[in-house]
């Protein structure tokens, strides 16, 4: 059996059975090569219109939701005010977005991991899922952040 992991966006639509037309094999080439931006659905429709000027706005919102309805692509919302798309990744990754530039810095942190386990448990949970979303300014006045923490 293959890792779903190591598998294309576009592997995994067919190893679920979904139809896969030209224009969804575009928007899924796009969504991988950009899902570390965590671009938004207008974002997504420039970059695959450019590589097929026939796709519409509302074919990329349609696969998009197809995607995510799949469990292969994950929507933040990350205050901004549009949903912002990544695939589901191969480990999990917790973001810290920069309230500032909109940049999304993805990490992973085992404090934090073991800590939020330690929680779930001490509350009587088996932690099965978390989604840990920081939002801040930079420290760096050069970079226009705040300097008095």
């Amino acid at each position: 059996m293959t890792d779903e992991r190591t598998l294309s966006l576009v592997e995994l639509c067919v190893q679920k059975g979904m139809r896969m037309t030209e224009q969804r094999r575009v928007i899924a080439s796009v969504i991988e090569q950009a899902s570390e931006e965590h671009p938004d659905v207008e974002e997504l429709y420039r970059r695959s219109v450019a590589i097929d000027p026939k796709i519409s706005i509302s074919t990329v919102y349609r696969t998009v939701k197809l995607f995510e309805d799949a469990g292969m692509v994950e929507r933040h919302d990350f205050r901004d005010g549009r949903s912002r798309y990544e695939t589901v990744p191969d480990e999990h990754h917790d973001h810290l977005i920069d309230l500032r530039s909109g940049q999304v810095i993805e990490f992973r942190n085992e404090e934090i991991e073991a800590l939020q386990e330690f929680i779930a448990k001490k509350l009587g949970y088996k932690l099965v899922d978390h989604r840990l979303e920081l939002y801040g300014v930079p420290i760096d006045p050069k970079k226009g952040g705040d300097t008095d923490g």
